[in-house]
C-alpha cells in the first residue's frame, strides 16, 4: 500500500480478505462449538426415559444404548442399544426394586434416586466414576399398575459419550 492509497482512500484487498476469512472461520467454528455444547449438555433426570420409552424395557444390566432420538421407521421416538464397544450415551448399571404399595410418584422418585445413588457408589466407591453421572429410569403409572417395580439405574458422561462399558472388571 502506498501513501496516495491512503490518501485516496483506497486499501489494498490482500489484507482484508485474510481478515474476512480469518472472522468467517472463527465465527464457524464458534457456531460448531455452540451447538456441540447445547447437543452434549443433556440433564438427565428421572424425567429423561421412563418405563414407557420404546425400547428402553429391551436393555438388560450392564447393556449400553443412546438417548432417544426420533426414527421415523419405529414411529417415533426410541431408546436404541448400542454396543459398549462401540461408544454410547448411556449404561444401564443396575437395577433396584421398589416395594409393592400403592402407586405414589413422590415416593418413588426418592426411592430411585436414593437407591440408585446407593448402587452407583457401591460400584465406583473411589474416584473412579466421578466424570460419571446416574439417573434412574422409573415405572410409570400405567406400567405400576401392569405390576411393574423395578427401576434400572443409568449411568452416563456429561457432555459427553461413553467410550465403552465403564463398569469395573472385578
Amino acid at each position: 500500500m502506498t501513501n496516495q492509497d491512503t490518501v485516496t482512500g483506497r486499501l489494498s484487498r490482500r489484507p482484508l480478505r485474510g481478515v474476512v476469512a480469518l472472522l468467517c472461520t472463527a465465527g464457524l467454528l464458534a457456531t460448531m462449538a455452540g451447538s456441540a455444547m447445547s447437543a452434549q449438555a443433556v440433564v438427565k433426570d428421572e424425567t429423561f426415559v421412563d418405563a414407557q420409552t420404546p425400547g428402553l424395557l429391551h436393555i438388560e444390566g450392564g447393556e449400553c444404548f443412546d438417548d432417544p432420538t426420533h426414527l421415523p421407521e419405529a414411529g417415533g421416538v426410541v431408546v436404541r442399544y448400542r454396543p459398549c464397544a462401540l461408544g454410547a450415551d448411556n449404561q444401564a448399571y443396575g437395577f433396584v426394586h421398589a416395594d409393592d404399595t400403592d402407586w405414589d410418584p413422590v415416593a418413588l422418585r426418592e426411592f430411585a434416586w436414593s437407591a440408585c445413588r446407593a448402587l452407583f457408589t457401591s460400584t465406583w466407591p473411589d474416584d473412579t466414576g466421578q466424570a460419571l453421572r446416574f439417573y434412574p429410569a422409573m415405572p410409570t403409572m400405567e406400567t405400576w399398575a401392569d405390576g411393574d417395580r423395578d427401576v434400572m439405574c443409568v449411568v452416563y458422561r456429561f457432555g459427553g459419550r461413553l467410550t465403552g462399558s465403564v463398569l469395573p472388571r472385578w
